[in-house]
């Protein structure tokens, strides 16, 4: 159960972060203003609450973890929101970044 909350709450804080950074994004070089950006600030923020929700004490652990997220996230928000095809090498690395997301975060410990 404890994997399955924090799987959840990764993706929950990919959603703010990446969406965050894509509304910055829209906001500041699709010049779609000053909401979008205001918008995309306040996911930011709710990215950063939703990771300190993680089981784990460990914030490097959880934020090392989360990269792997980020990187396979990014890479599906890319293909979804703006038509960004992704070649064999996107996909195969965005795997690795979550075989090592898993290793970091999930891996049998003497804790």
């Amino acid at each position: 159960m404890l994997i399955a909350r924090s799987a959840a709450l990764f993706l929950v804080a990919a959603l703010f972060e990446i969406g965050g950074a894509w509304l910055v994004w829209q906001g500041v070089r699709e010049h779609r203003g000053w909401v979008w950006i205001g918008a995309g600030v306040i996911a930011l923020g709710a990215y950063g609450f939703v990771a300190t929700l993680q089981p784990d004490a460990e914030f490097g652990r959880i934020l090392a973890a989360y990269g792997g997220i980020f990187v396979a996230g990014s890479i599906a928000w890319g293909a979804v929101a703006d038509g960004y095809r992704p070649d064999r090498w996107d996909v195969a690395g965005a795997l690795i970044c979550l075989a090592g997301m898993a290793v970091i975060m999930y891996a049998p410990r003497g804790d």
